[in-house]
């Protein structure tokens, strides 16, 4: 177990990465205020993996009483980013140039998003999501494509 960047009583697993290295990604991932806004909870960072747990909130329920797919998408793209950057260093620059998510059942729970570096190449960078709810059951799936920046 890690302490984040802060060093609070947040913890993030890791066997791959340093203490360093993810005190770095958390620094970038609290310097972006959506995030604070979601509450996302980073649990588990490797080179190439992030897995981050989101409370559901009825003020972001859509029409049928479930987890709004835009919020799901909101957690995809920003995991999968974390993803990429535990990879390639936490300070890149990337931006979101494609982005697709398929929902396969509706969600009433909090949700867990793991996602994975497909690839992290010198100008694209492409990874996935996989977000469960904590039933365990696949609630979605996404694919994500970044350009990495100057």
């Amino acid at each position: 177990m890690k302490a984040d960047a802060r060093g609070s009583a947040r913890m993030v697993e890791s066997e791959t990465m340093d203490d360093d290295a993810i005190a770095a990604m958390m620094a970038r991932i609290d310097a972006v205020p959506m995030m604070h806004t979601i509450a996302i909870e980073v649990q588990r960072m490797e080179t190439g993996l992030c897995v981050a747990k989101v409370p559901r909130r009825l003020e972001w329920d859509g029409i049928y009483e479930t987890f709004h797919g835009g919020m799901l998408g909101v957690i995809a793209d920003s995991v999968t980013c974390w993803a990429i950057l535990t990879t390639i260093g936490a300070d890149e620059k990337v931006a979101t140039t494609d982005f697709n998510i398929r929902f396969l059942r509706p969600c009433h729970t909090d949700v867990v998003c793991t996602a994975r570096t497909v690839r992290a190449g010198r100008t694209m960078c492409v990874a996935d999501a996989d977000i469960h709810d904590m039933n365990g059951k696949l609630v979605a799936i996404a694919q994500v494509s970044y350009a990495r920046l100057p």
